[in-house]
């Protein structure tokens, strides 16, 4: 092998130098996802507390569950970037680095003399990521941002209601900031390949608004599609079924092909279900949708969920137990996956989480270390970095616990 080309056992990205400036949730998953590729993510952290994840609920050993579950495989450095000591320290690790991302209100990085304009200046090669709530340009910018903001303002409260005249409703997960995780990775490796091709980096921004609504239009925007034809009020546009209660749990059934629908009322001896028009074709069964929901639910409600999963499954009719947190974990599916990992923390203990979800053949991901501690790193970030040693102390003390050798 060329000895200048990186040795990928740990991973696709190995090689690559990412500096992280992100909080919370969007920016350290994307990042996270990037460092389970191999890349070295060096996350910048306030001294003063650091991400702000790591106060949050469900902690051990002063490690807060959501701030393990985005950050592992990261190295954590303390600056303080409203000093010119660190913003000087900064500016050295960028001249060494690929990729810098950053989740800050729109014009703080600018105001703080580390937009892309500057830090590209210093590096041409760099590709500097950012990300925001609503957007870079427009009105709602300024706002202060969360997640249920961003799910009102994409309509997904509305497409999660049912139609226009439902109670819109939150999706019970942090969809939008995770969303916008996993395109922000995504965005960052095309970067990458075309700075392979093209020699430079370049400037990416990524809002969660506009994550949202992308994802939304692949299924849920059909009736906004055809300029002119625009819907004026929503129906369930949903070809999804709901969940079904039986006698002891719950079973999601999906039924949208006719074969489906036949080989369903056999499964259930429900016969006379074929002789009801309002359910005789696809497009028909969409239209009624509420009569053909009820009716499933009355064909099966005296069933139980073994039962009902039996016949089904010999009738090959599209369908799954609906599975709480725990028993998700222990199903026998996630198990042949190899889905969930276990590797020990040297402070949070034993921990337990979802690999990454892709799996490369020849460049395999790995766990390299666990989420850092606050500023763990510092002093060795820096001086592989080859920051001078003087500007090393001016921002780490030299009793600093973790020594440089």
């Amino acid at each position: 092998m060329d000895s200048n080309t990186p040795d990928l056992k740990h991973g696709p990205l190995t090689g690559i130098r990412v500096i992280d400036l992100t909080t919370v949730i969007s920016g350290p998953l994307s990042t996270m996802m990037l460092a389970d590729q191999g890349a070295d993510v060096i996350k910048i952290e306030t001294p003063d507390g650091g991400d702000y994840s790591r106060a949050l609920a469900t902690r051990r050993n002063g490690f807060s569950a959501a701030f393990v579950n985005n950050n592992r495989n990261k190295r954590s450095v303390t600056l303080d970037l409203k000093s010119a000591a660190g913003i000087a320290v900064l500016r050295e690790l960028i001249k060494k680095a690929d990729v810098l991302v950053q989740n800050f209100r729109p014009g703080v990085a600018q105001r703080l003399g580390i937009g892309p304009k500057e830090m590209r200046a210093l590096n041409p090669r760099l590709i500097y990521a950012s990300i925001a709530g609503f957007g870079f340009e427009g009105p709602l910018v300024h706002k202060p941002v969360y997640d249920p903001l961003i799910q009102a303002v994409s309509s997904l409260t509305t497409v999660q209601g049912g139609s226009d005249d439902d109670r819109p409703r939150l999706v019970r997960t942090v969809l939008p900031d995770k969303l916008t995780g996993y395109q922000t990775a995504q965005a960052i490796a095309a970067a990458l390949y075309a700075r392979e091709r093209q020699g430079e980096g370049q400037e990416i921004t990524v809002s969660m608004l506009d994550t949202v609504v992308g994802f939304l239009w692949s299924s849920d925007m059909n009736g906004h599609t055809f300029v002119g034809d625009e819907l004026e009020r929503e129906e369930s546009q949903s070809f999804i079924d709901l969940i079904y209660k039986l006698q002891d749990g719950y079973v999601s059934v999906s039924i949208m092909q006719d074969k489906h629908w036949r080989d369903f009322a056999g499964a259930v001896d429900r016969l006379d279900l074929l002789l009801d028009r309002r359910f005789s074709t696809a497009e028909l069964r969409e239209i009624n949708r509420d009569a053909r929901l009820q009716a499933i639910q009355d064909a099966i409600s005296d069933f139980t969920v073994e039962e009902l999963i039996d016949r089904l499954e010999r009738a090959d009719v599209p369908h799954a137990q609906v599975l709480t947190r725990t028993q998700m974990r222990k199903h026998p599916q996630v198990e042949a996956n190899g889905t969930i990992i276990e590797y020990d923390h040297p402070l949070a203990g034993k921990l337990r989480q979802a690999r990454h979800a892709a799996v490369f053949s020849r460049t395999p991901t790995s766990v390299r270390r666990g989420a850092p501690s606050l500023g763990e790193h510092t002093r060795v970030v820096l001086h592989d970095f080859g920051v001078d040693i003087a500007l090393i102390d001016s921002v780490s003390p030299i009793d600093e616990s973790e020594s440089i050798a």
